[in-house]
């Protein structure tokens, strides 16, 4: 028995390489584009792990997910390939699309083709909820995107919904609130921070100058979990005995400022906030600035609150979440000091 895996590389899927080769039997083929200048770091590791290999599979290419569906046939497709970064989406709508929407389209085209067993798994995004009506927000909240990347979430949302009640699929999707780790992508603003706190941390050990982290909206607030909670989550998702969407959430909401806050307090840093708006700056005892804020990361429209309700998970499920808000950030902060 064997799991396909599309975006192996990245933090979910490599995560979830890891446990299922130490969770289960199953036999792990990752699907990865290939790229003149590869970039397999989180997956250096499995390279000589006999239950792990790599496949060329380019989820934009419906032929080429049609072959490897149709040669490898496992029994569950678990899809992570995407373009996920949201501030770029307005840069590249059409990229979002094909690489977030068209790739599931294809994908259970193939499997309704070729592998109708199949189990598959989409990866959504609390982004799709958008523009919010009530918080937290359950699957029943309407979705009310508000960037080209939670729009190309909501069509595969759509696209899964259909397939699995047009064609008896086993096909789900799970609605993801903001999951991050040491696996991050450094794009991303939890990744930059923690980064930026270490650069700013190690500078002040050696007693040399640096420049100050720059943000954007630091009043947007978000419900952040650990990613390996998550697929923890998507694995019970996809052994149910029936198909059924979830989301996946702490039920908790913190700002980008508490996790700045948080983040420099790791390193035993601590500041005092000043300033409104754009003018605004967090320094330290000192008076050296620790943070500055740019109108250059506000997003053209900005989604000010996401905060999951994970009720149904933790009792249809029997998932739990295992590790805190603050313990995220004490673990990812102390991993980029400790490798800065």
């Amino acid at each position: 028995m064997k799991v396909l895996i599309t975006g192996v590389t990245g933090q979910d899927g490599s995560l979830m390489a890891d446990y299922l080769l130490e969770n289960t039997d199953l036999d792990i083929v990752g699907g990865v584009r290939r790229l003149s200048v590869p970039n397999h770091s989180n997956i250096s590791h499995l390279k000589d792990n006999p239950r792990f290999r790599l496949i060329n599979l380019d989820v934009t290419d419906p032929e080429s997910v049609s072959y490897a569906v149709k040669s490898e046939k496992p029994e569950f497709y678990i899809n992570f390939a995407a373009n996920s970064f949201v501030g770029t989406s307005w840069e590249m709508p059409v990229n979002h699309f094909q690489t977030n929407t068209f790739s599931v389209l294809y994908s259970l085209e193939a499997i309704r083709k070729h592998s109708p067993a199949t189990r598959f798994y989409s990866a959504g995004s609390s982004e799709q909820f958008g523009d919010v009506d009530y918080a937290p927000q359950d699957i029943n909240h309407p979705f009310k995107p508000r960037s080209p990347y939670g729009a190309s979430k909501c069509a595969a949302h759509h696209l899964v919904k259909v397939y699995r009640e047009s064609y008896a699929l086993y096909a789900v999707q799970g609605i993801l609130f903001n999951h991050e780790g040491i696996r991050r992508g450094e794009e991303f603003v939890t990744r930059k921070i923690t980064k930026s706190v270490a650069r700013i941390k190690k500078a002040m050990d050696s007693d040399q100058p640096f420049e100050p982290l720059v943000l954007g909206n630091l009043d947007s607030k978000r419900d952040w979990s650990d990613a390996e909670d998550f697929v923890r989550g998507i694995w019970q998702m996809l052994n149910r005995s029936m198909p059924k969407d979830f989301v996946l959430a702490s039920n908790e909401c913190h700002s980008i400022r508490d996790f700045v806050n948080l983040s420099f307090k790791t390193l035993g840093i601590e500041g005092v906030w000043s300033g409104e708006g754009l003018n605004e700056t967090l320094k330290d005892e000192e008076g050296r600035v620790l943070v500055q804020v740019s109108e250059k990361f506000f997003r053209p429209a900005e989604v000010d609150l996401l905060m999951g309700d994970n009720v149904e998970a933790l009792n249809d499920l029997g998932w739990e979440l295992k590790t805190s808000f603050e313990d995220l950030v004490k673990k990812m902060t102390e991993y980029d000091y400790n490798q800065a």
